[in-house]
């Protein structure tokens, strides 16, 4: 956790270890695309094509067929808010003309800003070799959001889009929720587990705090926000706690990023189509440690109480807001803007009898980040006593920008696709209610996604 106008470190754990940024990365791609918009290189009108390249992407995506054409304001919107895959794909290919080239882009631009531990190889944060980043420099990225990009901010904190009939609530779940809450991105992969970079404001003083690694998506929020709370609760007595220095100065870890693949996806831990997992779970896990920090809080903000805990804030619905309509074709305002939206709702194909939508909208019904190659070390403090579940020799089990405490969540039971009797038939009823041996409880392992 940093300050976001100074860079000072006020936590840090593990916050040079080389990660897996999955998602995250969509946090430079949207950098990248919006400096060139500020330098006059391109437009947020400025309409770039769906490649069959961006369409053939694995979900979180729009789906939209090859030749369709979006905005880059647009783009940006359905980019960070569903973490939709294509659209990085096609930013990337407007802006760069490949993503071989808007990589070479990416990684110029993160040895600019001193991000000396992070290569970028796509867009996207799909799984690749070579894709690697730290808490450290997530830090950097989002500063530099923040100092370079001022105007284009609002960009990482939309509470919520709206494709046509479909609402989208951005996956980070402390916007909304969390008081002050302001930015930015949220991430996994089966190999690094699930990441966040997220921000707060209070009273003028914003912090960013980097999570990574953490054992399920509401996790990675409760961790996010212990570190927000620590923060501004200590605000005006920073000067009790020994100086970390800034962000720039930590010093990186020379280690491979630690694969949580098995840990995180393997046996039986078989994760759902979406972040939005055990929260039974994460809130027991999440109380664990907030008794202890609530009396810190107590005691840090001049004995007034304490403030509501992180896992009880992000239980609760988020604030309600107006959806941000997004749409194919060009800029439109107006008439014309609720022509295009009634367009796109039209196109939607409703599901009906258990069919699955027609054409590119079959993926639009997903409205939670799904899962990217799960595994990267999770940010937990019991687990550092158990460093084999890492598997790797060189790596700690968690990277963030603070010390872990959540515990790893339970896996997801998984749930049937069919039914187990799709032809009942009258004349034998003792045949057609006999169940089917695994068709409902063994799926076999999720696929590397990113979200």
């Amino acid at each position: 956790m940093i300050e976001a106008d100074s860079g000072k470190v006020l936590e840090a754990e593990n916050a040079t270890m080389p990660w897996y940024p999955a998602s995250v990365t969509k946090l430079m791609t949207a950098y990248v695309t919006l400096k060139a918009v500020k330098d006059g290189k391109i437009t947020l009108d400025t309409l770039v094509t769906v490649s069959p390249v961006a369409a053939s992407q694995s979900p979180s995506k729009m789906g939209f067929r090859p030749g369709t054409q979006v905005t880059v304001d647009n783009a940006l919107k359905m980019m960070l808010v569903k973490s939709a895959n294509d659209m990085a794909v096609v930013l990337a290919e407007g802006v760069g003309r490949s993503i071989d080239g808007f990589s070479e882009m990416m990684n110029q631009t993160a040895q600019k800003l001193g991000m000396t531990q992070t290569s970028y190889v796509n867009p996207n944060g799909l799984p690749a070799d070579g894709q690697i980043t730290s808490a450290r420099d997530l830090a950097i990225l989002a500063r530099a959001i923040i100092k370079d990009l001022p105007e284009y901010e609002y960009f990482v904190h939309i509470p919520s889009i709206r494709f046509g009939r479909r609402i989208t609530q951005n996956f980070n779940r402390l916007i909304g929720r969390y008081p002050g809450a302001d930015g930015f991105k949220t991430g996994f992969i089966c190999a690094s587990g699930y990441n966040l970079v997220a921000s707060a404001t209070r009273d003028g003083h914003r912090l960013i705090a980097v999570v990574l690694g953490a054992s399920s998506g509401t996790m990675r929020a409760v961790r996010a926000a212990q570190l927000l709370d620590r923060g501004f609760a200590s605000n005006g007595l920073s000067w009790l706690k020994p100086s970390l220095g800034t962000v720039d100065k930590l010093v990186p870890i020379d280690a491979s990023p630690p694969n949580l693949r098995d840990d995180m996806c393997g046996g039986k831990h078989k994760r759902p189509e979406s972040d939005e997992d055990d929260a039974v779970a994460a809130t027991t896990a999440g109380q664990s440690s907030s008794t202890s920090e609530a009396g810190a809080t107590f005691f840090a903000s001049g004995l007034q109480p304490p403030l509501a805990k992180p896992s009880d804030l992000l239980a609760a619905a988020p604030a309600p807001s107006e959806p941000i309509p997004v749409y194919t074709g060009p800029t439109r305002s107006g008439a014309a803007l609720i022509a295009a939206v009634a367009a796109d709702s039209d196109s939607q194909a409703t599901p009906r009898h258990g069919k699955k939508p027609h054409g590119g909208a079959k993926k639009l019904a997903a409205t939670a980040e799904p899962k990217e190659a799960k595994g990267d070390a999770k940010s937990d403090a019991k687990t550092a006593a158990k460093p084999a579940a890492v598997r790797h020799a060189n790596a700690k089990p968690d990277a963030a920008a603070a010390k872990p405490t959540d515990k790893p969540t339970p896996a997801d039971k998984p749930t049937a696709d069919k039914p187990t009797a799709d032809k009942p038939t009258p004349a034998k009823p003792k045949a057609a209610a006999k169940p089917k041996s695994g068709t409902g409880d063994a799926k076999p392992a999720p696929k590397s996604t990113s979200g």
